[in-house]
């Protein structure tokens, strides 16, 4: 059977690499499958949709898969059964970014299931596949015959070295000061994610418009491969709802004045504003009659919810008079709390309206760090946050089922926040783990603030403190008004156009996320939501810093202290010792963890610990091992052998240096067995290290130099030296001359 001839389109990225898209010749049953190819990375994207909706589905029910094999980066998967698993947090991450483009690119009326499998099947280091799989999983669907509303893709931008690069390596990545990924459509932004070092407004727009500018091209790059196939069009007919626009008309005549009246209340009280909106539909209910109630009910629930919707932005739009009374820019009160509980090694509460984060930090040794074993990534994280929403920080009962993506995805943005916050050389591993106890609006930012008070609390001297806020956006159409909201609650966030959420310190942004859900937002829109952003940022970063200040000046008593050592790479295998048993036995001695990284030729030793004697001990013990004798240091040593010319000092571990009679004190010593014996403690300096390595120590050095006193003429003025017969060579450092019996007394 001959192989069938595959549909393709290519495209060249700036740098020379070239994507191509091709169908036909892989998952032929799904309703679009492509598989995209850059330099060595391939991506096989698929999309099945059924073809009615379930019963009683009134949303999208839209499942996005992203996987990673590791063969296709010829690695073998960890673990005892060694086949992929679950995904990971890294997977999870990729998912929530094509899929937050992809939802509202479908039509609101479509709610049959939908899937997109994205699978990497081969990597390249110099492509990173994340930055590909939107723009995979967008062809799929755009070949197929599913309505939608694209096609749409996503890029990754770089700033390296000050010039911008489209979808980087990751080595280009390491050494960026801006990374963002935009996905957007060929006329409007739908989402941007990213870290920046501390970037302005307009460097970050800057960088978004330089994303969607590379976006159309591959928009295009889409439509022209579905303009080859032809099953793409025409799309699909569905009809999964069914409207009755007289009852639409009935309920908002009825009911929108009472909801608008209820959304210029100004109630604070999430839970008494529901209860006032409420009160408004359930008196509208009272109106139809038992027949009407049981055919329209539920349809007239849909539409109640249109009008709280239309009620809740004209009031911004005509009367600046948000849901709980504030102004359009006005932050909501703010409390803060550090040093809340006794222990962890750092904590804060951080409470805005009816928003609560409880966030702790615990510090921990090279043992504790995240490890990152992925198809195309490995490694260690040694700061990482953890953020949970239970379900009763929103007053509801459910089943918690394990970390859900949304909470893998508000952990992650907190942790790109800070990161670049947190001093490297600490030689901690910390961990944050931020619980929400109440949310209505915004909690991944409230983490942030509780992040960066329960850094400062725990001690560590992070670089300038940063702040998060979200902001929203109303807008109108045909009027052209528009009002950003800052500081949105968490139904400003649903019945609004826009979710903003920025971060960043006094200096600059240092990261955000945002999910547009309108076409043709404009830039100039962007802008002036990034400049009220700043606003808000600096007056929450005022009230945090006026409660604290600054970072504890030290570890609290319960925190383990930490003494980071350096030693040649030669020392490693003696630290150890057979099996473990030298570590070991320094770890039971003094109480401390001890672990060992090798960078480079270089050996990073950690001691940690929570008593001082344990640690100073353990880093005694590996300075013995690992001595190292270093010219002009003064040593305590101890006299190992007396000999007539001199004495052997032990200044370390197995070291030993000559400290001979000249060298004794200012004046003549005749016998240094007068002024040593074996086992005697004496300080030297050491002069000098020869080419054969033998060591001279000084111990005059050390001593006031008497009045008057006269230096010698240097040896070679003096005449030739006396022959000391047949005494033999001098022996090497660390030996003592073999000489003959004593005469016994």
């Amino acid at each position: 059977m001959k192989a069938p001839t595959p549909i393709s389109q290519s495209l060249t990225l700036p740098d020379g690499r070239v994507i191509t898209l091709e169908t036909g010749r892989m998952a032929r049953q799904a309703d679009g499958a492509v598989l995209l190819t850059c330099g060595g990375t391939a991506l096989l994207a698929t999309v099945v949709a059924n073809k009615d909706a379930r019963p009683g589905v009134d949303f999208l029910p839209l499942s996005v898969e992203y996987k990673e094999k590791f063969a296709g980066a010829g690695r073998v998967p960890g673990g005892f059964l060694k086949r992929e698993g679950r995904p990971s947090d890294r997977e999870v991450l990729v998912c929530r970014l094509v899929d937050r483009v992809l939802r509202p690119l479908f039509p609101d009326d479509f709610h049959a299931e939908i899937q997109v499998i994205i699978t990497m099947l081969s990597f390249d280091p110099a492509t990173a596949p994340e930055s590909l799989a939107g723009l995979a999983a967008s062809a799929a669907i755009s070949i197929s015959n599913i309505p939608f509303n694209g096609p749409m893709s996503e890029v990754n931008i770089a700033r390296v070295n000050g010039e911008f690069v489209i979808n980087p390596s990751y080595a280009q990545l390491e050494v960026a000061d801006m990374e963002i990924m935009v996905g957007a459509t060929a006329d409007s932004v739908v989402m941007v994610e990213g870290e920046m070092k501390e970037v302005s407004e307009d460097e970050m727009l800057e960088a978004i418009q330089i994303g969607h500018n590379a976006i159309k091209e591959q928009v295009a790059l889409q439509s022209a491969l579905a303009a080859m196939v032809p099953s793409a069009m025409p799309k699909r007919e569905y009809s999964h709802e069914t409207h009755d626009e007289d009852l639409r008309k009935h309920v908002e005549a009825a009911t929108y004045e009472g909801a608008y009246k209820v959304a210029g209340l100004g109630l604070p009280n999430k839970a008494e504003r529901s209860a006032q909106f409420k009160a408004v539909f359930e008196a509208y209910v009272e109106t139809l009659s038992d027949e009407q109630k049981a055919s329209s009910l539920d349809l007239a629930k849909v539409y109640f919810h249109d009008v709280e919707y239309k009620a809740m932005r004209n009031q911004i739009l005509d009367n600046g008079i948000r849901l709980d009374g504030r102004k359009t820019d006005e932050i909501r009160p703010i409390w803060v709390e550090t040093d809340v509980l006794p222990g962890p090694h750092g904590c804060a509460l951080f409470t805005r309206g009816e928003t609560q984060s409880f966030t702790t930090v615990t510090l921990g040794t090279a043992l504790d760090s995240n490890r990152i074993d992925a198809a195309t990534m490995t490694g260690d994280e040694k700061f990482y946050l953890h953020y949970n929403f239970p379900p009763f920080s929103t007053g509801e009962a459910r089943m918690m089922r394990g970390t859900s993506r949304r909470e893998v995805g508000h952990g992650n943005l907190a942790q790109r926040a800070l990161k670049n916050m947190v001093p490297q050389g600490s030689g901690y591993t910390i961990r944050i783990v931020s619980d929400i106890l109440e949310s209505n609006g915004s909690s991944s930012m409230a983490t942030v603030c509780a992040g960066t008070l329960a850094l400062m609390d725990a001690g560590i001297q992070i670089e300038r403190p940063v702040s998060g806020i979200a902001m929203g956006l109303i807008t109108d159409p045909e009027s052209g008004k528009y009002a950003v909201l800052s500081d949105i609650l968490g139904d400003e966030d649903h019945l609004g156009d826009m979710d903003f959420k920025v971060t960043g310190t006094e200096k600059g942004i240092t990261a955000c996320q945002m999910d547009i859900k309108i076409k043709g937002l404009s830039f100039e829109i962007l802008k002036n939501a990034l400049n009220q952003a700043n606003a808000g940022r600096a007056h929450i970063l005022n009230v945090m810093t006026s409660a604290v200040p600054a970072s504890r000046a030290e570890l609290k008593p319960h925190a383990p202290r930490m003494v980071v050592l350096e030693v040649p790479k030669s020392f490693i295998g003696g630290i150890i010792g057979p099996g473990g048993k030298i570590i070991q036995g320094m770890q039971a001695e003094t109480g401390t963890t001890i672990t060992i990284e090798e960078v480079g030729n270089i050996g990073r030793v950690e001691i940690s610990g929570t008593n001082a004697e344990g640690i100073a001990l353990a880093q005694q013990r590996i300075n013995e091992i690992c001595f190292v004798p270093l010219v002009d240091t003064v040593y305590k040593g101890v006299v190992k052998g007396v000999q007539t010319f001199g004495v052997f000092v032990e200044i370390g571990r197995g070291t030993e240096g000559l400290l001979h009679v000249s060298e004794m004190d200012w004046k003549r010593v005749e016998d240094p067995s007068a002024l040593y014996k074996e086992g005697d403690k004496v300080e030297v300096k050491l002069l000098s290290i020869d080419d054969k390595g033998k060591l001279r120590l000084s111990r005059k050095v050390l001593l006031e130099k008497p009045e008057g006193y006269v230096e010698r003429a240097p040896r070679e003025d003096r005449g030739p030296r006396h022959d000391h017969g047949d005494r033999g060579p001098r022996p090497e450092r660390g030996e003592r001359r073999e000489r003959g019996p004593r005469n016994e007394e």
